[in-house]
C-alpha cells in the first residue's frame, strides 16, 4: 500500500496499534468497533450453525440433507448480494445502506432462531443472508474513511483480523452453544449486537456530503442487469452447495440448474460490457492485477472456507473430540493471525512488495495441509494447535496483501467495484471449496473402502485373530456366541469405514495442498506498484 516514512520505526506490531488508537479520537474508536463488529458478526454466521446441523435436523425432525439448506440458502444471498453492495450504496447512501443491513440481519435472526419448521428457518436464513452480504464490503469503506492515508495498512490488516476470526470463531461459537444450549441461541446471539451496531451507527457514522441529497432519478437502475445476476450466481451457489448430496448431473434439478447458470452467466457478460450503467462493472478485470488478483483470492476462499469445513469433521469423527473443544483449538491460531496481522501491516508500509508476502502465505498454507495430512486417529491436541498456528500465518501473510495488490492498479473509480468483486469471489471461491473437496471425500471414501476390504478375507491368520479376540471379548461380557460374532463382524466393518474416512480426510488436505502449489507462478504475474497517495484519498471518497 502506501510507503511512508513518518511511520513509526522503533515499536513493536502491537505499539503500532495503539499508537494508531492513541491517534484516533473517540468518535472514530466506536466508528471502528461497530464496523469491525458488524463484519465479524457476518462472517461467523458463515459457519457458526455447521456444528448444528444434527441438533436442527433432530429438533425440526428433518434428514441432515434437509437441513443443509439452512447453509445453502445463507450461502446463496450472500453471494447474490455482495456484487451488488455498490450499486445500492450510490442509490440509497452508504450510511442508510449499511444501518438498513444490519436491522435486516438481526431481525431475521430473530425469525430464526425462533423458527418452528424448516421452510421458515430457511427463508429467514436466506434474508438475514441478504442483509448480513452487505456488512462486508460497506464496513471496509467505512473504515478506511475513519483513518488517515497513512494509517491505512494497519486499517487493512484490523479489517482482514475480522475476515479470519470470523470463520474461525464460528464453529468455536457453535459448539459451545450445541453443547450447553439450544440451537437457536446460535441466532439468538447476534440480536444485543446488531441493536448495539444500530445504534452506534446511527449516531456516530456520518453521512459523507453525496449521502446527504441523493438524486436518484440520475442513478440508472441496470435491472436487467441485476435480474441475470442472480440468474447466474442463485443456481451455481445451489449446484455446489447440493451436488454431492443429490449425486451432481444423475439429478435433473442440478443438470437444468447448470444449463441455467451457463445461459444466464453468457448473458450477464454480453450485458454489463454493453451498458453503460451496469450493475457489476466487468471492465475492472481488464486490469491484470485485479484478473490475477482475483483468481488468487478464489484460491485462498478455496483454501480457507475447505479446511474451515473438514478440520472441525476430521477432530470429532475420527479423534472423538466434542464439537466445545473442536473450535476451542482453533483460538491458539487465531490468536497467532491477530499478533502476525499488525506485522503484516507494518511491513507493506515500510515498503515489503505485497506479492512477496502473497508468496510466503502460499507456502505456510502449503505447509499447514501437508502437516493436516499426515494425522491421524490418535493425534493430540497439540498437533492439532500447531498445524492451525501455521494456518493462522498464512492467511495473515496473504488476505490483506493479495487485497492490496489486487486493487493497487485500479483508478479511485474502479476500487468501490474491485473491492466488492474480490469479496464476491473469495465467497465463491469458499463455496467451490466446500463442494469439491466434499465430492472429492465422497469418491475417496469409497475407494479407500475397498481397497480396505480386499486385504480383509476370511481365513487370513490377522483377519481370524482379530475376529476372534473381538467376539470373545463380548462373549466375556454377556452376549451369546452368535450375537457376539455378528456384533464383532459388524465392529470391523465400522473400523474399516473409519480408516477409509480418515484417509479421504488426509487425501483432501493434499488436495488443497496442490492447489497452492499450482497457483505459485500466478503470484509472480502481479505487478509491483505502491498506492501513491492521491489515489487513497479519492479512493476513500469513493467508497
Amino acid at each position: 500500500m502506501i510507503n511512508d516514512e513518518s511511520w513509526p520505526t522503533r515499536h513493536s506490531s502491537f505499539q503500532h496499534l495503539s499508537f494508531i488508537i492513541s491517534k484516533v479520537d473517540f468518535k472514530k474508536l466506536i466508528v471502528v468497533i461497530t464496523v469491525i463488529s458488524a463484519a465479524i458478526m457476518e462472517l461467523i454466521d458463515t459457519s457458526i450453525v455447521n456444528v448444528g446441523l444434527s441438533e436442527m435436523a433432530g429438533n425440526l425432525g428433518v434428514s441432515i440433507e434437509d437441513v443443509a439448506w439452512v447453509v445453502t440458502s445463507y450461502a446463496i444471498a450472500n453471494v447474490v448480494i455482495i456484487p451488488m453492495t455498490g450499486f445500492f450504496q450510490r442509490y440509497f447512501g452508504r450510511k442508510n445502506y449499511f444501518m438498513v443491513s444490519i436491522a435486516v440481519f438481526t431481525v431475521a435472526s430473530i425469525f430464526c432462531g425462533s423458527a418452528e419448521n424448516l421452510e421458515t428457518l430457511v427463508a429467514f436464513r436466506f434474508l438475514q443472508g441478504i442483509g448480513g452480504g452487505a456488512l462486508l464490503s460497506v464496513s471496509q469503506g467505512i473504515l478506511f474513511d475513519s483513518f488517515e492515508i497513512k494509517q491505512r495498512p494497519m486499517a487493512s490488516a484490523i479489517f482482514g483480523i475480522g475476515i479470519v476470526l470470523g470463520p474461525t470463531f464460528g464453529p468455536t461459537l457453535g459448539g459451545i452453544i450445541v453443547d450447553n444450549y439450544h440451537w437457536s441461541w446460535m441466532f439468538y446471539i447476534n440480536i444485543p449486537f446488531g441493536i448495539l451496531a444500530l445504534l452506534l451507527s446511527n449516531a456516530f457514522i456520518e453521512k459523507k456530503p453525496d449521502e446527504i441529497n441523493i438524486e436518484r432519478s440520475k442513478i440508472r437502475v441496470d435491472g436487467i442487469g441485476i435480474a441475470l445476476l442472480v440468474g447466474w450466481v442463485a443456481p451455481l451457489q445451489y449446484v455446489l452447495e447440493r451436488g454431492v448430496a443429490e449425486d451432481w448431473f444423475d439429478s435433473t434439478t442440478i443438470t437444468v440448474l447448470t444449463f441455467v447458470t451457463v445461459i444466464c452467466f453468457g448473458l450477464f457478460i454480453w450485458r454489463e460490457l454493453a451498458t453503460r450503467n451496469p450493475v457489476v462493472d466487468l471492465r475492472v478485470f481488464k486490469n491484470r492485477n485485479l484478473a490475477i488478483g482475483t483468481f488468487l483470492i478464489v484460491v485462498i476462499g478455496f483454501g480457507l472456507f475447505g479446511t474451515v469445513f473438514m478440520y472441525p469433521l476430521f477432530a470429532q469423527r475420527i479423534t472423538g473430540y466434542t464439537a466445545t473443544m473442536t473450535g476451542m483449538l482453533l483460538i491458539p491460531g487465531a490468536g497467532f493471525t491477530l499478533f502476525i496481522f499488525p506485522m503484516v501491516g507494518k511491513m507493506i508500509s515500510k515498503g515489503v512488495p505485497p506479492r512477496l508476502l502473497v508468496f510466503f502465505g502460499y507456502i505456510m498454507f502449503f505447509i499447514f495441509c501437508m502437516m493436516m495430512a499426515r494425522l491421524n486417529a490418535d493425534a493430540f491436541p497439540m498437533m492439532f494447535i500447531t498445524a492451525l498456528m501455521v494456518r493462522g500465518v498464512a492467511l495473515a501473510m496473504t488476505n490483506i496483501p493479495l487485497i492490496n495488490s489486487s486493487v493497487s492498479t485500479l483508478s479511485p473509480q474502479q476500487l468501490p467495484m474491485g473491492i466488492a468483486v474480490t469479496n464476491m469471489f473469495r465467497q465463491i471461491g469458499g463455496a467451490m471449496g466446500i463442494a469439491v473437496i466434499n465430492t472429492f471425500i465422497h469418491n475417496r471414501t469409497a475407494q479407500h473402502r475397498t481397497d480396505l476390504v480386499a486385504n480383509i478375507v476370511a481365513g487370513q491368520p490377522l483377519t481370524d485373530e482379530r475376529i476372534s479376540a473381538m467376539t470373545n471379548g463380548m462373549i466375556a461380557r454377556g452376549v451369546n456366541a452368535f450375537d457376539a460374532q455378528q456384533l464383532a463382524l459388524a465392529n470391523l466393518d465400522g473400523i474399516v469405514s473409519k480408516q477409509a474416512l480418515m484417509l479421504s480426510y488426509l487425501d483432501s488436505f493434499q488436495l488443497v495442498a496442490l492447489f497452492f502449489v499450482l497457483s505459485l507462478p500466478m503470484i509472480l504475474l502481479i505487478e509491483k506498484r505502491k498506492v501513491d497517495k492521491e489515489t487513497m484519498k479519492a479512493a476513500a471518497e469513493a467508497h
